[in-house]
């Protein structure tokens, strides 16, 4: 399905997303000063509250991406370094349009989320409740780094500019925390997390391999092994040392596969519409089909 998409909406993909959403952040951190001089709450328009959208004010659908995480400026500066790094590296590995439905789905699943959260606290007390604050873009920038670490587990980052720690043990440690607020947070707060993380849970839905404990695959193996049943594979069975001896027909008959994908097994000759590439960060010449390509933990 993303396949046949990005077939068809490609051409209007946004190249070096990171860029726009970092320059947001930037006005974002403008009004923000500007607010704090005026002591105007000049950010409070720029919030995902359904109540004030539904009463007109529509651009809040929008404008609430602008809204930086407001900590201390130092490490935010940081931090937002950190992240266009982590979104530029999946863009280049995924490509713009992927990488696009990524952070798009984030972004309309945390608006759907906040309608859903409003309707039923409406429906629960009858008063049209305001929901400014609960939605933010903090956990949407989780899902990048969590995606990045899903997709690259073994690289190694500097914490704090000194220890190096693995990306798959950071992104444990992240989850862990992520798990302990949504089990101490109220329902506002459980809707927004699940919803601005929506994206990567099905990321990580998507980019599992299934195939290999399907029914179907269960099946296919079964009836490989009956039909091949009695066929000498290994070594020859004959005076003449032809390996293929145990096969009906002649050897030049038989295909031999060029490529096979270290995860699901598929070849060159099984699925001639794949694309076969070694992995360059695996420790061995692992070859993967390029629907594993980029989603395979490296060999160690």
């Amino acid at each position: 399905m993303i396949q046949r998409l990005e077939r068809r909406l490609g051409r209007y993909a946004i190249v070096h997303l990171m860029n726009y959403i970092i320059g947001g952040y930037l006005i974002g951190y403008l009004v923000y000063v500007a607010s704090m001089m005026t002591r105007m709450p000049l950010l409070n328009y720029l919030t995902l509250d359904p109540k004030l959208i539904l009463s007109g004010q529509v651009w809040r659908l929008v404008s609430w991406i602008l809204i930086p995480p407001l900590q201390n400026p130092f490490f935010e500066i940081i931090m937002m370094v950190f992240y266009w790094q982590l979104g530029t590296m999946l863009e280049n590995t995924w490509g713009a349009f992927r990488f696009n439905l990524y952070m798009f789905g984030g972004m309309i699943f945390t608006v759907i989320g906040s309608f859903i959260l409003f309707f039923i606290e409406y429906f629960a007390t009858g008063i049209p409740l305001s929901l400014s604050g609960y939605f933010s873009t903090e956990y949407i920038n989780l899902s990048i780094f969590l995606a990045f670490a899903v997709s690259y587990p073994d690289m190694q980052v500097l914490l704090y500019f000194l220890i190096p720690v693995k990306m798959k043990w950071m992104a444990i440690v992240y989850g862990l925390i992520v798990v302990y607020d949504f089990a101490v947070t109220g329902l506002p707060g459980k809707v927004a997390i699940l919803a601005s993380l929506l994206n990567f849970i099905v990321f990580y839905l998507m980019t599992r391999n299934y195939k290999s404990v399907s029914p179907y695959e269960a099946a296919r193996k079964a009836k490989w092994k009956a039909q091949t049943k009695g066929f000498n594979t290994g070594k020859a069975n004959n005076a003449g040392g032809n390996p293929f001896s145990g096969f009906s027909g002649s050897s030049r008959n038989v295909n031999i596969s060029r490529h096979k994908c270290a995860i699901c097994g598929r070849t060159d000759i099984s699925n001639p519409e794949l694309t076969f590439r070694f992995c360059s960060k695996c420790n061995g010449n692992y070859e993967y089909c390029n629907d594993h390509l980029f989603t395979h933990e490296h060999k160690a």
